[in-house]
């Protein structure tokens, strides 16, 4: 995937980017960079720092969250289209979670510098994330 328009195509299918319009995805598609990892890698480590956001394209991956007794939990699980690290574009915390891909997987990241750039070239588009971003927030407190 590596034609702006196959990756404009792919991110209208992703529910964080569904009120953004052609030009819009155009512009954050310009962004994005894809990775691959094999199955069974961190993309990302709880606890580390971490300013990126992935979306994932093909394969399966899983949160996993450490709790203080040092077991483990498996938070969440994606497949194609679900994201993960919105958080990261935001703040500059540190992962909540680790998420370790389940068989080869590819992504397509990006961080949080690119993203607040995107933003600042249209608020439009800044409006219409951040309410996404709230009301996925709102569901995560509901299931909690």
């Amino acid at each position: 995937m590596v034609k702006i328009e196959e990756i404009v195509g792919f991110l209208q299918r992703v529910l964080l980017f569904h009120g953004l319009n052609k030009r819009q995805l155009e512009r954050l598609a310009k962004r994005f960079v894809e990775r691959k990892y094999p199955a069974g890698k961190a993309i990302v480590t709880q606890g580390h720092g971490g300013e990126g956001f992935f979306i994932i394209v093909s394969g399966k991956a899983e949160a996993i969250r450490e709790r203080s007794d040092g077991t483990k939990a498996v938070v969440n699980t994606f497949g194609p289209t679900d994201f993960f690290g919105e958080l990261a574009l935001l703040d500059e915390g540190i992962r909540t979670a680790s998420v370790v891909t389940k068989e080869d997987t590819t992504c397509l990241a990006l961080t949080s510098w690119d993203f607040l750039g995107t933003l600042k070239e249209d608020a439009e588009m800044a409006i219409v994330i951040l309410q996404e971003l709230a009301r996925r927030f709102r569901v995560a407190l509901d299931t909690v």
